[in-house]
């Protein structure tokens, strides 16, 4: 068994003043533990999906490994004014401000089983939009997928009742 968390990188004081930043780029780079990584995602929702929806960026890299090993379909999320057809979009709280992510709206069928996929579940607000999106175009969100979750933010309340899955937990911001 590979110790994922031993290849998350702490960058402290990124991207401000105070913010731990865990950097899965080190995870990504060493071939064994990125393997371990997705075969661990893929094992509890091969057969129950039928799309993987990768949140922009690092969900993009992380979702089309594992729709590659599920043999489904990879949609994606992104900043406004990057997709180049039609999309909606769903805008979500930040810290000072509010940010929005937009989907084509045929991004995937209506009643497809939707595993909304990223690196790094904090605040969920991220999350929650992505997920308010399937549900606009009418998917089934199966669940919400993640390497890190930061279990001392209210991520996983904010996403209730969606189911929540996370390979490497930090209870604390240290």
């Amino acid at each position: 068994m590979v110790d994922l968390k031993s290849f998350i990188r702490d960058v402290p004081d990124f991207p401000k003043p105070g913010i731990m930043f865990r950097d899965i780029t080190p995870l990504l780079a060493h071939g064994p533990a990125w393997q371990a990584t997705v075969d661990q995602l893929v094992a509890q929702y091969r057969g129950k999906v039928d799309v993987i929806l990768g949140i922009e960026s690092r969900g993009f890299l992380i979702g089309s490994a594992m729709a590659y090993a599920m043999g489904c379909g990879i949609a994606v999320v992104r900043k406004p004014n990057k997709l180049p057809a039609a999309t909606f979009n769903a805008s979500y709280s930040l810290e000072y401000g509010t940010d929005t992510l937009e989907i084509h709206q045929d991004a995937f069928a209506p009643g497809s089983r939707v595993l909304v996929v990223d690196d790094l579940l904090a605040t969920g607000g991220t999350a929650e939009a992505a997920i308010a999106l399937v549900r606009q175009l009418r998917g089934e969100v199966v669940a919400a997928a993640f390497i890190i979750e930061l279990t001392f933010l209210p991520g996983r309340q904010r996403l209730a009742p969606s189911e929540v899955h996370s390979l490497i937990q930090y209870d604390s911001e240290e």
